[in-house]
This record gives C-alpha cells, sequence and structure tokens, in this order.
C-alpha cells in the first residue's frame, strides 16, 4: 500500500502528522487517519490474529463491519480495549497493539491452534463439556486463550450521559437513497434527523461511483441541500443500535447514547458486502473492493498492483476507480460467463485501458507469506486453465447482504428476490419504511428515486403532504450479487465467519450432526455470534445451508436480528455516572464550620469537624468530650421520617416492628426494631405517638426511601385502614445532647424542659426559635437529649439558635464519627455495622425490644423456630488495657483454636474510658469465655477482655436524669 496524490474529498489533513507506535514500533499517519488507514498506508497488512485459530488477519472492510481490525489501544494512563481500528481516529502518542495474541502479533504462539484445526471441530466447546472429569482442563484453557482485549480494572467510568432526541421523521443512514429520503420528507414539513455511522454523509456515492464524475457531483449536491435545510438535523459518527416498540431507537453517539423518539423511520442503511468463500479468502491483503475503495477515496490509500475478483458491476466500477487513480489493476475475475449490462459497460472503459477481463472464474485459493507480502491468487478459467496471479492487493466484489436488522426488530416480514439475489422487504409495519440498497435498489438513479418515494410516504403517513402513488421500481439490469460465491478446496480451510473462524467443512459437518436449520446451526457452530453479527457470514451460510438440504434458498428464513446489531460500548449501555447527593438544610452551615464529609447513604454527613493544627482522632475526641462534660449538636435531618395515620396505625406498627405500639400513650417514643420474614434485623428506629390515629417514627439514613415503599406495599396487602406520608426531606433534625442541653434549649423553647413535664423517651411538640417544631427526649449517645424535628426551610434557623444559645455552655457540632464513639460507649448498635445479612434479632441480646406474645409481627414465626435452635453467634462487648500498643479494627477476625470463630463489628478508643472498646459478633461458647483471641492486619494476634454492656453509665442515670441546669 502507498499514499497517493491529494484526491478530491479526502478526509486527511496532510499538513498535520501523528506519530504512534504498533506493535513497540513507531509510525507515522495524519490527521484524519483511521488507525487502519495510517497502518495501510505504512505497509501493513497484517493487523491482528483470528479468534480462533489466530491465522494471521489484515483490512476487510474498512468500514467497522468486521473484527479483523481491532486493537487495543493506551494513551497515557488510558488503556482502552478492543478499539475498531477502521473508524477510531488516530490520536497522536497513542501505543498500539494487537488483541488475542501470546508473544505478540508477529510472535503469536498460539498460531500453532491453526495446525491443530482438525482436534477442534465445529460443537467442540459443547463436546468438551460434555465430559465431567475434563471440564475443569477444558475450562481453564478456554479462559486461558478466550478473549479479545485486555480490560483495565484500575480505570474510572468514564461519565456517558444519555440524551434524549425527538423527530417526526428519523432517517437511519446518509448515503444516497437516505439523503434523498430525508429531504423529501423536509420537503413535506416533516422535522427530520438523519443519522449515519460515517465521519460525513454522502455514502457510496462518493467513494463507488466507478468513476462517474455526475454521481459523485449529485451526491455532493444532496450533502449540501440536507446541511442547507433548517427541518434537518444531521447526527454523524453514530449509528442506531436497535429498533424498539413505538419507533423507539438508541443511537450511539462517540460521547453519548442518543434515545430517539421518532413518529417514522427510514432504513436507509445500504448493504454490507460479502466476502467469496475459498480456500485463504480471509488472508492479509484479500479485502472487499468497497474496502478498497474507501481507502481510496477517503484516505488516499491504494496498492501498487491489484487484481479484483467479481461477479457484478459493482467490482468493475471499482476497478475503474482504482485505474481513474494511477493504481496498476491488472487483472478484473468474473466469475460470471457472461456479465451484464453495465458489467460490460465498464469492461468497455477497462479494455481501453489494458485490463485483463477474464471471464468463467473458478477461484482456487490465495497465498500470503508468513508476514503478508504479496498475495498469489490462483484460479481456473472457462477453459480449466490454472492461472496464478501476484498482485499486493486482491479486492473481491460478489455480491451484497441487506443491513435490514432494524428492520427485522421492527416486525418487517422478508422475500428472497432473485432479481438481486437478497432478501428484500415484504411488509412493513406502520410507520417504517425502506429505500435503497437495503430494499434491493442499487442503480444510482433508482436509488435517489426510491429515497424521495420513501421520504414523501413517511411525511404523508404523518399527514404532511399527498400520499405519493410508487412507481413501479425498475428491475436490475444485473444482479448486484452472485447466487454462490463459495468454492470448496479439497485440502483448505475456506472461511465462511471471520469472526468465529468458521469454515465451510463447520457448516456441512454442524448440517450432518442434525443442526440443518439457520437457528440452530448458528447456535450449535457461533456463527453470526461475534463482535460482527454476521454482516458478512450470515447470507453465505445461508446460500450454503440451502444447497446442503437441497433447498431453495428462499425457503429459509434468516436468523432473528437482536438488538444490539453493532457492538455498543459498556459505558454507553452504563450511562453518565449519576451519584445523586442529598444534602441537609444546614449543609452550608457546617461548611462553614469545618465540616469533613463523608457520604452515608445518599446524603453527606459531617464525619468531623476539622480544628486547625488539629489531628482527626484529636478532633473526634474533643467532639466526644464536649457532649459527655458539656452539650453537643449534630445534625440528624438525614433520618428517616414516616407519619402513619389512621384507624389501624397502631395495628401496622406492630405487625412491622418487634415491640408493642398500638397500647402507646400519646406523647410517649419507642425503640423499634424491624426485621423481614427470616427474621433477620433489617432497620431500627424511634416511633412516637401522635394522637390516637397518628404516628410519627424515623429509620435509618440509607433505609428510608426502600422501607416507605415496602411498608406501603404490605399496608395494601394486608388490607389495613392506614395512610403513610414520607416527610424525610421536608424536615431537618437535630440532637442536642449533653449534661448543658436543657440549658441550651430552654430559652428558644415555650415547653416546660423540667423532668416531670417533658421525661425521658416523651415527645412534644413546641416552639424553638420562633419555628414549630417536635421534639423527643431520647438517648443514642448516653446523655441527656433532644432530638429537635423543624420544618427543613427553617432547619437553618434552628440551627444556627441553638448554637448561639450554646456558647455560654461550650457547646460544640460534632460529626458522625463521634456519635459512633458515644454510642459504642453505651452499647448501641447500628444496624449494617453491627448487624450483617443474616443477624437475626435473637443474637443481639435484646430481649426487652421484642415481644413474642403479640399474635404477629414480621419476622416472629422464624424467630419462634430460631428460639429452639442453638445461637450461631452473639453480640458482645470487650475491651484492651489502656495503653495497649495494638488495636482491631472493625472486620478483624476473632480466632478460637485456630478457627475463624467471629468478627469485630465496631471498635473504637473511647476518651471517656481512656480504652479501646468495641462490640463483636462470635460465636457463644466464645462469648462464655473471659478473652477474645483477635488476629489483626500483620497476622498477630491480640487478647480483648470480655465486658458487660453498656461500657459508660451501665444504669442509664444520665440520660435519664435530666443533666445540670
Amino acid at each position: 500500500m502507498r499514499r497517493l496524490a491529494a484526491v478530491d474529498g479526502e478526509w486527511i489533513d496532510r499538513s498535520a502528522p501523528v506519530d504512534f507506535t504498533f506493535e513497540g514500533s513507531p509510525f507515522q499517519g495524519l490527521r484524519g487517519d483511521t488507525i487502519s488507514s495510517a497502518l495501510a498506508a505504512a505497509g501493513v497488512r497484517v493487523l491482528g490474529r483470528s479468534f480462533k485459530y489466530h491465522r494471521p488477519r489484515g483490512l476487510l472492510s474498512c468500514a467497522d463491519h468486521d473484527v479483523n481490525a481491532m486493537v487495543q489501544v493506551e494513551a497515557g494512563s488510558r488503556r482502552v480495549p478492543n478499539v475498531r481500528a477502521d473508524v477510531s481516529v488516530l490520536e497522536p502518542g497513542t501505543r498500539i497493539t494487537a488483541v488475542n495474541t501470546r508473544g505478540g502479533l508477529a510472535r503469536d504462539r498460539l498460531a500453532v491452534l491453526d495446525r491443530l484445526s482438525r482436534f477442534l471441530p465445529v460443537g467442540f466447546y459443547y463436546k468438551a463439556f460434555h465430559g465431567r472429569a475434563l471440564f475443569p482442563r477444558w475450562e481453564r484453557m478456554f479462559r486461558r486463550v478466550a478473549g479479545l482485549g485486555t480490560v483495565d480494572l484500575g480505570a474510572a467510568h468514564r461519565p456517558t450521559p444519555n440524551r434524549y432526541d425527538f423527530c417526526d421523521v428519523l432517517v437511519v443512514g446518509a448515503g444516497p437513497s437516505g439523503l434523498a429520503a430525508a429531504s423529501a420528507s423536509a420537503a413535506a414539513g416533516a422535522s427530520v434527523l438523519l443519522v449515519d455511522e460515517n465521519r460525513a454523509a454522502g455514502g457510496s456515492g462518493l467513494y463507488a461511483s466507478g468513476g462517474d464524475l455526475k454521481v459523485a457531483a449529485q451526491t455532493r449536491a444532496l450533502v449540501a441541500a440536507v446541511h442547507g435545510e433548517p427541518r434537518i438535523r444531521v447526527l454523524l459518527s453514530s449509528y442506531a443500535a436497535g429498533y424498539y416498540a413505538d419507533h423507539f431507537v438508541p443511537v450511539i453517539a462517540p460521547e453519548a447514547m442518543v434515545t430517539v423518539r421518532a413518529r417514522a423511520v427510514i432504513v436507509a442503511q445500504g448493504a454490507f458486502e460479502q466476502p467469496a468463500v475459498f480456500r485463504g479468502n480471509d488472508l492479509p491483503g484479500v479485502l472487499l473492493a468497497s474496502a478498497g475503495q474507501r481507502l481510496l477515496y477517503r484516505y488516499a490509500v491504494a496498492p501498487g498492483r491489484l487484481a479484483i475478483l467479481t461477479a457484478n458491476a459493482e467490482g468493475y466500477a471499482a476497478a475503474l476507480d482504482a485505474h481513474a487513480r494511477g493504481v496498476d489493476v491488472v487483472a478484473v475475475l468474473d466469475l460470471r460467463t457472461a456479465p451484464g449490462a453495465r458489467s460490460r459497460a465498464h469492461a468497455t472503459g477497462l479494455a481501453e485501458a489494458g485490463v485483463r477481463i477474464a471471464l468463467g472464474v473458478t477461484p482456487i485459493e490465495a497465498r500470503v507469506g508468513p508476514t503478508g507480502g504479496n498475495v498469489r491468487f490462483g484460479f481456473e478459467t472457462t477453459n480449466r486453465a490454472r492461472e496464478t496471479v501476484e498482485v499486493d492487493s486482491l479486492w473481491v466484489s460478489v455480491g451484497f447482504a441487506p443491513a435490514n436488522a432494524l428492520l427485522h426488530q421492527a416486525g418487517t416480514s422478508v422475500r428472497y428476490e432473485r432479481a438481486v439475489e437478497q432478501f428484500v422487504p415484504d411488509g412493513l409495519p406502520a410507520g417504517v419504511y425502506a429505500c435503497g440498497k437495503v430494499a434491493g435498489v442499487y442503480a444510482f438513479a433508482d436509488r435517489l428515486e426510491d429515497g424521495r418515494r420513501a421520504g414523501q410516504a413517511a411525511a404523508a403517513g404523518l399527514g404532511m403532504g399527498a400520499v405519493r402513488e410508487p412507481s413501479t421500481r425498475r428491475v436490475e439490469e444485473e444482479s448486484p450479487s452472485h447466487p454462490y460465491p463459495v468454492f470448496r478446496h479439497p485440502q483448505g480451510k475456506e472461511f465462511v465467519d471471520f469472526d468465529e473462524d468458521l469454515q465451510l467443512k463447520d457448516i456441512e459437518d454442524a448440517c450432518q450432526e442434525g443442526f440443518d436449520s439457520s437457528e440452530l446451526l448458528k447456535r450449535y457452530s457461533t456463527l453470526g455470534m461475534g463482535p460482527s453479527q454476521g454482516k458478512h457470514s450470515n447470507l453465505n451460510a445461508l446460500r450454503i445451508l440451502a444447497r446442503l438440504r437441497g433447498e431453495d434458498i428462499a425457503q429459509l428464513a434468516p436468523t432473528t436480528a437482536r438488538p444490539m446489531f453493532h457492538p455498543v460500548p459498556m459505558a454507553h449501555l452504563a450511562g453518565r455516572g449519576f451519584h445523586p447527593e442529598r444534602r441537609t438544610a444546614v449543609d452550608a452551615d457546617q461548611e462553614s464550620l469545618g465540616a469533613v464529609w463523608m457520604p452515608a447513604g445518599n446524603w453527606r454527613r459531617p464525619e468531623y469537624y476539622a480544628l486547625a493544627g488539629v489531628a482527626r482522632e484529636a478532633a473526634i475526641e474533643a467532639e466526644v468530650r464536649s457532649v459527655r462534660t458539656a452539650v453537643g449538636l449534630i445534625d440528624v435531618g438525614t433520618l428517616g421520617k414516616i407519619e402513619a395515620h389512621g384507624p389501624d396505625a397502631g395495628e401496622f406498627l406492630d405487625r412491622l416492628y418487634t415491640g408493642r405500639y398500638s397500647t402507646m400513650k400519646a406523647g410517649t417514643t419507642r425503640y423499634g426494631l424491624s426485621l423481614d420474614e427470616a427474621g433477620v434485623v433489617i432497620d431500627d428506629g424511634v416511633i412516637g405517638r401522635l394522637g390516637a390515629q397518628s404516628f410519627y417514627f424515623t429509620t435509618t439514613t440509607g433505609n428510608s426511601a426502600t422501607l416507605f415503599r415496602e411498608f406501603g406495599r404490605l399496608a395494601t396487602w394486608w388490607g389495613l385502614a392506614v395512610g403513610l406520608v414520607n416527610v424525610t426531606g421536608h424536615c431537618a433534625a437535630f440532637n442536642l445532647a449533653g449534661p448543658a442541653a436543657r440549658a441550651t434549649l430552654a430559652p428558644l423553647t415555650d415547653l416546660d424542659l423540667a423532668d416531670a413535664a417533658f421525661p425521658y423517651l416523651a415527645l412534644r411538640d413546641g416552639w424553638v426559635a420562633g419555628v414549630p417544631c417536635r421534639l423527643m427526649r431520647v438517648g443514642f449517645v448516653g446523655e441527656l437529649g433532644y432530638e429537635i424535628h423543624a420544618p427543613a426551610g427553617s432547619g437553618a434557623t434552628v440551627w444556627r439558635a441553638l448554637l448561639a444559645a450554646g456558647r455560654a455552655h461550650g457547646i460544640r457540632p460534632f460529626g458522625v464519627e463521634a456519635q459512633r464513639l458515644l454510642r459504642l460507649e453505651k452499647g448501641h448498635l447500628i444496624v449494617g455495622q453491627d448487624t450483617d445479612g443474616v443477624t437475626n434479632a435473637l443474637e443481639l441480646g435484646m430481649p426487652w425490644a421484642i415481644k413474642m406474645d403479640k399474635p404477629f409481627f414480621l419476622g416472629q414465626r422464624s424467630l419462634a423456630v430460631l428460639a429452639q435452635q442453638p445461637r450461631r453467634q452473639t453480640l458482645v462487648g470487650f475491651r484492651l488495657e489502656p495503653g495497649a500498643p495494638k488495636r482491631p479494627r472493625e472486620c478483624h477476625l476473632v480466632i478460637d483454636a485456630g478457627r475463624i470463630a467471629g468478627r469485630v463489628t465496631s471498635v473504637g478508643r473511647s476518651p471517656t474510658l481512656g480504652r479501646v472498646i468495641g462490640l463483636a459478633l462470635v460465636e457463644p461458647g466464645v462469648a462464655a469465655g473471659r478473652h477474645l483471641c483477635i488476629r489483626i492486619d500483620d497476622g498477630a494476634e491480640i487478647l480483648a477482655e470480655l465486658a458487660r454492656l453498656p461500657f459508660y453509665d451501665p444504669d442509664g442515670e444520665r440520660q435519664r436524669a435530666g443533666g445540670a441546669g
């Protein structure tokens, strides 16, 4: 291959060279080159190795319609697997390597599999897995040798936000017929979205003109008209990946998936050129004629000497294109003995240029050297004489398969049309139209007329313009496809599916074994199941299947086409990196106080408040001491907050939680423990009674939305007269705790805070700082405390007033870490930290919270069964001696007699007690001892003393007594 002089309309910028490496060697391309075109211009023929036999592979379609040109790209620290080299624009400084090799492209050690192909017959995977004894060995072998690129597990997710678009008419394909269809629809008044996978519109009208300047000029005029029409929007480098109900089409753009909802869809995707099946048809240097034309016109890359194997007028046109660009066309080798009128017209010009034209050719084989080199193509002529041509490239143009996957997905019925030797639409669903090559129309003028017809029909179907009577379609002067371009060689590999390395004999063997329908053949042989989704193999395979069965191909049905029609990057399917983060009403106030943030469910909460020159642990301990000795304030607005109203509200809560709530007095609160049907703890909170038929209760931060949905489902299922209101986002909430909490709150409220009027576990409604609030006297941190719930819009007012009133008492805001230490000192558990997905309520040592004498609650029956069985684990407290040099961390293992007997769930250094304390879930036998043996990170084992819970204020006097002031 070589770079030609400037070609009109080329996609490259010759003033901007681009340096890159391929397989460790330096190369230089031009801006606008794809990876494939740059390597082709540099004379690189072998781009990769095949999936199964690791045969050398080169360019085939030059259009991203095959798997031959798939590479791994590294740019800086970014590693991207399975990059489509045909359409991926070359970037400076990229390091490119072939995929699916062991030892590099040139010396792939797995190339030995090509010689062992007789031991890897069709269906080998299924047969190998039947042997139970050998299954593990086969599985390991398959895992080692299968796969393509290497996924970078350390790479960050690349956000690809989905976009949404709407239009009257969606036209898929911006070739001549698609351009004509878009213009016709827009002229009738429709809004049109035109989508094409290429970087520029025009399609084959610009690269496969056969030297006809009028074709290129008309196509350019259509492109200009489309870009100048305000009703038409053009989306390039994008492809429609599937069709769903009601004209719902996902379009994959470079940086996003555009979900398009159209009122009508016109499919003008054209056709995929098909390879001929003969020995060596997969080797580097053997490529489709349309690929060679794309290289010529888009990148000015051409071979030195060229032969074209053809069976249609398009092959002759490709020869004219190549000759017009200065390529030495050695021969046009026609499979037919009697070419059609269009071919004969082209042949005249070729003959005048001295190009040999051979008719009635039968391919024998193609050969190349181990690293590429020239192609030696052997064939027979009509007189059975054997000949060989040696050229730089062999272009193949023997037929086309319609790109009709979207039509199949839309529910289109098809029939086999002998005039064009392909399937064409026979019945289109409402609002779906087809035109151009996908509908079996190949002549340029006919494609334009067919596109205009489809565009006008689509608009008319939407009530725009008159319905145009379809003109009588011209019968093709000659078929663009050979009816059977398949040639057997007694000793060779004739590949039908390049993705899966499927040979002609594999299809024959599969049929002989009984897999002789198109769907069974596909699944048994993996035909068309590779990245190309059968674009170059399905139609030839169906022809072979028809001949093996002795039937006409028209009697066979093509396989089902499912989305995605074209490989889609996983990042596009994942969508954008959407991590919603909720913020409380006093988020900005906490930021100004030096909050160091941490995630809590989908909220952000202060982990602690930073102090200048003070380490993290010291700052947390200062917050703990403030609560124990003075007063602290924490934002707990992230708690779930739900109201229950109705005559059955009490019974409803009795069923949801393990305690008894229907007998509560108004103005009181109780702890609530929630289980699933297996008795596993799923949540806890505080439940308060507002009135005879009204309750207000809280859930943990991460479970509010999930529990609200589940509670609503259960209320409906049980048929109870209760209504639920989720007020989580409507209410701010703060916990004011410490000996000076009452003295801080008293000046701000009209409530009587004395113990007799507002005792422990009471609930009151009143005013705080001029804001109507709901207050609960609770003691999660083990001190006198008030949980204050206020309207979210007034939350900042209450927060600021509390901080101002507390300054005289030494108030400090405290974060989640201090709260965890404070509750740990009290031995209070955190659901999800001190429990796991199998921890049942009996294992937590909380019999006071479980009323087994109730008629029913969720998990009750399971607990009754579990109560008759030995305990699997139990929650215990432990402590280390003051000044212990090593401390365990959460999830460190408890060891007993050399085996795992539990794990640490919570641990921390208590500034109040001056030692490390913690909680652990352990086996009952271990809990009955005096010490725990805990294995820490360095493998050492430390002894911790078992301790009775709670560690601090075991009688709860401080949270009940009322504190100072």
